[in-house]
C-alpha cells in the first residue's frame, strides 16, 4: 500500500500563484478530484476582520481557482457558513475573495440560505463516534454537498480546543449547522465523524494549507502571526494536518482528531507513514509553537465544555441563555481585542512584511492573476467538454 503524499513548498509572495501549481501537482490534485463534478471551495473564515493566520488568504484562493482550471477543473462554486462569531460577508469583503469571485466568475453560494441549499438528513454507513448521539432527531449536511468535490483551504494555526486546526475542522462550519457549538465536548470525535461523512457523500476531497504566515497561540483568532513561507497541498485530511501539526512543533498522534481519524482507517496521522514531497526541508522545521490560553478559556470556557458545568450544557446553549454566551463572545472579539489589540497587529503586519505589502496590493488591485488567460482556459475547457458530450451523444445513438 502506497504512502499518503503531502506537498510542502516555500513559497514568495511576487511567486506564489505559480508556485500553487506546483503544489497541487506534487499532491495529485488531477487524480484526486472526479472530472465533470463541480467542484466546491470551501475558504476558512475564522474571523471576519483580516487578523494574519485567521483566514484564507486571498492568494490562496486565487491561487487554487487558477490551478485547479488549469487541469479541467473549471467548474467551480465557493460556499459559504456562518457561525456565532463570524460573518460570511463581512469575511469575505475585509479579506477581499469578492473581486476574485467576480474576475473569475465563480459562484458563491451559502448554506444558511434555503434558496442555496436545504439540509437534509444523511444516514451514515460509517460508525459514528459522537454525532448521532448528539443530535439524536438526525445528522443533517447540505444537500448541494452530495456528488461534488470539494478543496478545503485552512491555514496553519493553533486552536484553543483541538491543539491545531487544519483541513478537517475546515469541514466544521459546512457540514455542521448554527448548532454546531452542541459538539464542543466532543469535538475531537465530532471531526472524525464529518471526514467519514465527507468521503461518503463528496467525490472528492483535496485540500490547500496557507502557511504564509502562520497563527501561534491560542487561536484561531486570538494569535501571534509568524512568517513562515511555505504551503501545504494533500488529498489526505489526516496526513496534511499530522505534517501541518508537527511542522508547529506537536506531536500528530497526541492530538484527539489526528490519532482517532488515523485509527478509524481515515487517513494516515503517524508522520513515519507519510510521503513528504517538494521541499523536504521546510516540512522538517520545528516551529516550537504553543497554544496557551485566552480570555474565553479563562472566562468559563473550560468549565463548561470539559468542567463540572458541563452537565448544565443544556440548559446553557439548547435554551435563549445561549444568547448571553455569543453576545459576550461579540463583545471580547469584535470592540475588545480587534479594536485595542488585534487591529495593531494586523496594520503592523501590512507594513513589515512581505505578505502585509501583497495583501495590500489585493486591497488596491484586486486579483493579481491574469483574467484575459483565465478566460481563453475556461472557454477551452468548455468547449473540450461539449467535445466529449457531442462524442457520447453519438456513441449513445449508434448503440
Amino acid at each position: 500500500m502506497s504512502k499518503p503524499r503531502v506537498a510542502v513548498l516555500r513559497v514568495a509572495p511576487d511567486t506564489v500563484l505559480d508556485e500553487v501549481e506546483r503544489l497541487v501537482d506534487l499532491a495529485g490534485v488531477s487524480t484526486a478530484l472526479a472530472r465533470g463534478a463541480t467542484t466546491i471551495l470551501k475558504d476558512n473564515i475564522s474571523w471576519h476582520f483580516p487578523f494574519p493566520a485567521a483566514n484564507t488568504t486571498p492568494w490562496q484562493l486565487e491561487g487554487t481557482i487558477r490551478a485547479l482550471v488549469r487541469r479541467g477543473f473549471a467548474d467551480q462554486v465557493c460556499v459559504q457558513n456562518k457561525t456565532v462569531v463570524t460573518n460570511a460577508f463581512k469575511g469575505e469583503d475585509l479579506n477581499h475573495y469578492v473581486p476574485i469571485f467576480e474576475r473569475y466568475a465563480i459562484p458563491v453560494l451559502y448554506n444558511f440560505r434555503d434558496e442555496d441549499m436545504k439540509w437534509v438528513r444523511h444516514r451514515p454507513k460509517a460508525r459514528m463516534r459522537v454525532l448521532d448521539r448528539i443530535f439524536p432527531e438526525g445528522i443533517h449536511v447540505p444537500d448541494f454537498f452530495f456528488g461534488r468535490n470539494i478543496v478545503h483551504l485552512p491555514t496553519t494555526k493553533c486552536h484553543i480546543y483541538t491543539t491545531t486546526t487544519g483541513a478537517m475542522k475546515n469541514a466544521f462550519g459546512g457540514l455542521l449547522n448554527t448548532r454546531r457549538h452542541y459538539t464542543h465536548s466532543w469535538i475531537h470525535e465530532t471531526l472524525v465523524d464529518l471526514l467519514a461523512i465527507q468521503k461518503e457523500i463528496h467525490a472528492g476531497l483535496f485540500a490547500i494549507m496557507d502557511g504564509t504566515t502562520a497563527g501561534n497561540g491560542p487561536g484561531p483568532r486570538t494569535m501571534y502571526p509568524v512568517v513562515k513561507n511555505v504551503m501545504l497541498a494533500s488529498a489526505d485530511q489526516v496526513a496534511i494536518d499530522a505534517v501541518s501539526a508537527r511542522m508547529m512543533g506537536f506531536d500528530p498522534m497526541s492530538i484527539g482528531y489526528i490519532r482517532l481519524a488515523h485509527e478509524d482507517g481515515l487517513g494516515v496521522g503517524d508522520p513515519r507513514d507519510i510521503e513528504i514531497v517538494g521541499d523536504v526541508d521546510a516540512a522538517r522545521e520545528n516551529w516550537n509553537f504553543r497554544v496557551g490560553r485566552n480570555l474565553v478559556r479563562i472566562g468559563g470556557g473550560d468549565l463548561i465544555w470539559f468542567g463540572p458545568l458541563k452537565r448544565f450544557q443544556k440548559l446553557f446553549f439548547h435554551t435563549p441563555l445561549v444568547n448571553g454566551f455569543i453576545l459576550a463572545s461579540d463583545v471580547y472579539h469584535d470592540f475588545y481585542r480587534w479594536p485595542l489589540v488585534d487591529r495593531r497587529v494586523f496594520e503592523r503586519w501590512c507594513e513589515s512584511t512581505a505578505w502585509g505589502q501583497l495583501f495590500l496590493r489585493y486591497a488596491q488591485q484586486g486579483p493579481q492573476g491574469s483574467s484575459i488567460e483565465m478566460a481563453s482556459l475556461a472557454r477551452q475547457e468548455g468547449r473540450k467538454a461539449g467535445r466529449q458530450e457531442f462524442k457520447a451523444e453519438g456513441q449513445e445513438g449508434q448503440e
